[in-house]
């Protein structure tokens, strides 16, 4: 499944294994998500920090960073904080954040970082964008590279079975005065959402495609990665996970 950016000028259709880059670069996915819940989550990342009990200004990877705002608040924390993305947009607007101890930088995922970090976080389901099982072990692969000796990950991911449960086929959510039209389905071992609105006299279409990861496939994936998962939580609460009925899916590992 390809994102489409269709207009009646324009007729752009991307690399399907490139989608995120795409639509991550556009103005109108940070239009659509601009209403999440930010307060939950900075909880989240003080119940994670002090979960880790990270020593004080430990260096912290934000890994698919978008525009930096979880970076900013980590370096609120006292951490010396690199936020890396795809996405040369979004790096672009959270440099203009940049401190001393706050950095950001255009990176793949895939790729280690020659630098170590003390805790590497990628939170808010930023995984599963590739087409390939082997590119998302290339991408655990790498995190385990990036960790120093002591160093912890952290990956946030959806809980599967509770969100096909849930699933809401369509919907249609108006922001700065766009309606959003969603539909939402699985297919192939992937949860789809399109969405597919209008601005300016021009139409639009993107596709969002994220592999249905459960838990066991992320252990057989850290298997074979060679990386040790060390516990699991359920939601931003760090409450026990449950298979079906948890939100979330966050697990630490090295």
């Amino acid at each position: 499944m390809s994102v489409k950016h269709n207009a009646p000028i324009q007729n752009q259709e991307d690399d399907n294994q490139n989608w995120y880059s795409s639509w991550f670069d556009t103005p109108y996915y940070h239009i659509l998500y601009k209403d999440r819940n930010y307060r939950e989550a900075q909880v989240f990342m003080d119940n994670l920090t002090h979960y880790l009990n990270l020593p004080e200004k430990a260096k912290v990877l934000d890994l698919a960073c978008g525009k930096g705002r979880h970076s900013i608040y980590l370096n609120q924390l006292g951490y010396d904080v690199l936020g890396a993305d795809l996405s040369e947009n979004s790096i672009a607007e959270a440099s203009k954040n940049s401190n001393e101890t706050l950095h950001f930088k255009v990176h793949d995922m895939r790729e280690p970082f020659e630098e170590k970090f003390d805790a590497i976080f990628n939170l808010f389901t930023s995984f599963g964008y590739f087409e390939s099982d082997e590119d998302n072990l290339t991408t655990l692969k790498a995190i385990k590279e990036s960790l120093s000796e002591y160093g912890f990950a952290v990956i946030d991911f959806m809980n599967v079975p509770n969100v096909i449960e849930n699933l809401v086929p369509q919907e249609v959510k108006t922001v700065d005065e766009i309606d959003f039209h969603i539909k939402r389905y699985v297919e192939d071992g992937h949860i789809f959402k399109e969405i597919d609105f209008e601005d300016q006299g021009r139409k639009y279409h993107f596709t969002e495609k994220v592999k249905a990861l459960t838990l066991k496939d992320f252990q057989d994936l850290m298997d074979e990665a060679g990386i040790f998962l060390l516990d699991i939580f359920g939601d931003y609460k760090l409450k026990k996970f449950h298979k079906t009925e948890s939100e979330r899916l966050i697990m630490i590992f090295k």
